[in-house]
């Protein structure tokens, strides 16, 4: 075991923290093989006379002065009985300030993460929120009845994935998006090597999740609500309307995730379900003109599973390139210090 060195300057005076000190360190066996103990007084050890000290604090202190020079030491600390404690008198008293100084080696380093905690365990959150929140909401929208409108859709997506980013956002951030994603990597909160492969997850999650919902979906609604899939857009000229609205949308919802997450200034312990609730007014709000999909691999799983392909490149146009406005608007304009590349 590696010895630890300390340097203690204290004033060596009866009833002392030193003294103190002299003799836990003794009667613990301080001077053992696993440590070594250096005690300097303030003043000289020539000054030192038995009437300032107790014999048990001068033995003490004498042993440890002893083991630090590395000379033989044939005292039993066994033998040792500790002097009492400071009276209340003497610790009244003011005392000189302490200075400890530890050895840089036996401070304890952070261990790092392991290779499986930093890149298979985020991409196995987000594989896992993926398919869950995709599997709730398409079978939200796959199982409507009707009668509720986009009520049930929308607190079905919100709080699927405000439950999702609260129990797997620690592991993996809690994107399920590869718009969040892009976004998160933009302003500094995701390392571009694992920007791919949350993608990757993501789209798989996608697919898993709309297949679950396929198979416990009855046959002829899932036909009828093409799997899940988008297809609010009947004619090319929905189009500039329904990329706008899934900007705008996809905005809000990546802002509530950048800034109630990542900016450290603005970040709270609420996130999860402020970006949940940020799902579900976006798809009561904007439901009836684009679907409110704000999400590619939310629209990639159920369009592959239900071979509907219709416009789906909206969906992954309007997301995208709000992703890349909240990465200007943080970077630039709203972000904290850390995050802000100009005017810090």
């Amino acid at each position: 075991m590696a010895s630890l060195w300390a340097l203690v300057l204290l004033p060596v005076t009866r009833g002392s923290p030193a003294v103190t000190w002299c003799q836990y360190l003794w009667s613990r066996g301080a001077c053992g093989c696993s440590s070594r103990v250096l005690i300097l007084a303030l003043e000289p050890l020539r000054d030192l006379s038995l009437p300032r000290l107790r014999h048990p604090e001068h033995s003490a202190l004498q042993h440890l002065l002893h083991c630090a020079r590395g000379t033989d030491c044939h005292q039993d600390s066994a033998s040792f009985i500790p002097a009492p404690l400071m009276s209340t008198a003497e610790c009244s008293q003011p005392r000189e300030k302490e200075v400890v100084m530890m050895d840089m080696d036996s401070r304890s380093q952070p261990l790092q993460p392991h290779w499986f905690e930093r890149y298979i365990q985020p991409c196995v959150a987000e594989l896992l929120g993926s398919t869950l929140f995709i599997f709730i909401g398409c079978l939200s929208v796959v199982e409507d009845t009707g009668g509720t409108g986009r009520l049930q859709p929308a607190l079905a997506h919100g709080l699927a994935l405000g439950l999702s980013i609260a129990i797997l956002g620690g592991i993996s951030g809690g994107h399920f998006n590869p718009a969040v994603s892009l976004a998160v990597w933009l302003v500094g909160g995701l390392n571009i090597t694992m920007l791919l492969p949350y993608w990757v997850s993501q789209l798989c999650g996608g697919v898993i999740g709309a297949g679950l919902a396929k198979v416990v979906a009855v046959s002829e609604r899932y036909v009828n609500a093409s799997g899940g899939a988008f297809s609010s857009i009947a004619a090319d000229e929905q189009i500039p309307s329904v990329i706008t609205s899934e900007i705008v949308m996809t905005t809000f919802l990546v802002l509530a995730v950048c800034m109630g997450a990542i900016n450290e200034k603005t970040k709270t312990p609420l996130a999860p379900f402020c970006i949940g609730f940020t799902v579900t007014a976006d798809i009561l709000a904007g439901g009836g003109v684009s679907g409110a999909c704000m999400n590619p691999a939310r629209a990639f799983g159920p369009a592959l599973l239900a071979n509907y392909w219709d416009y789906h490149w909206v969906y992954w146009a309007g997301p995208m390139a709000a992703a890349l406005l909240v990465g200007v608007l943080v970077r630039f304009l709203i972000g904290d210090r850390t995050v802000r590349l100009l005017l810090k």
